[in-house]
């Protein structure tokens, strides 16, 4: 698969979740049990219950049921979804410290999920998640700067942000990394950094490295010394 067409596949926005959160500050016990007992009414059906008691919570400063009950609205699971509350219910999960919010936020941005598509936006809440630790969000920069598409064009900084997310386990990232290393954009070329990563990618199952390592082990091998 070609570099662009690899790129393009990194936009698609990532389903809304309702879970517990992860990646958030922690909760006093009390708040924690009332949450998990929100969830556990959520995931029965009892959406009325879960959407009182995230709505209670969330008014008590909990980002993750902020978050849940932004996505009960974008998903049209109460009687009067709202799109713009569920922005403002997002933004006091993100935050909050809330990196799947942060996330989410993001990509609806970034998609128009909730309204107007909002690329500069999007940019901001995807960098204080990839800088959180977010894999899919440190995907998003590299493919933000190496398009030029809500951030500015910067290969150098899109280096940076696939060599975060290849070292958190994105099979993607190790490609394109790979890739850039064998052309040397954004990076000094590195025949060897490039099949580093190549390998990196094929043992994670990527179909088109394995191709890459032998054309690079060919190349490797012609060098004089």
């Amino acid at each position: 698969m070609s570099m662009a067409l690899r790129l393009r596949a990194f936009v698609l926005v990532c389903p809304l979740l309702i879970g517990l959160a992860q990646a958030a500050p922690p909760l006093a016990p009390a708040l924690q049990a009332e949450l998990e007992r929100a969830v556990l009414a959520y995931e029965s059906g009892r959406l009325g219950a879960a959407r009182a008691a995230f709505d209670s919570l969330a008014r008590r400063g909990v980002p993750a049921a902020a978050y849940n009950l932004a996505v009960m609205h974008v998903r049209g699971e109460l009687p009067q979804p709202d799109l713009a509350l569920a922005r403002r219910l997002l933004e006091r999960a993100g935050a909050g410290g809330f990196v799947t919010a942060q996330l989410t936020l993001a990509q609806a941005l970034e998609n128009g999920d909730l309204g107007a598509r909002d690329l500069a936006t999007a940019h901001h809440w995807y960098t204080l998640a990839a800088e959180a630790g977010s894999v899919d969000a440190q995907v998003a920069m590299g493919t933000a700067h190496y398009l030029g598409r809500g951030a500015p064009k910067d290969a150098v900084r899109a280096v940076h942000w696939f060599r975060e997310a290849a070292q958190g386990g994105d099979v993607g990232a190790m490609y394109l990394l790979a890739s850039m290393y064998e052309q040397g954009d954004g990076v000094d070329a590195d025949l060897r950094l490039a099949r580093y990563w190549y390998v990196a990618a094929a043992r994670q199952g990527d179909e088109a490295a394995p191709a890459k390592v032998r054309q690079l082990d060919a190349a490797l091998a012609a060098r004089p010394g």
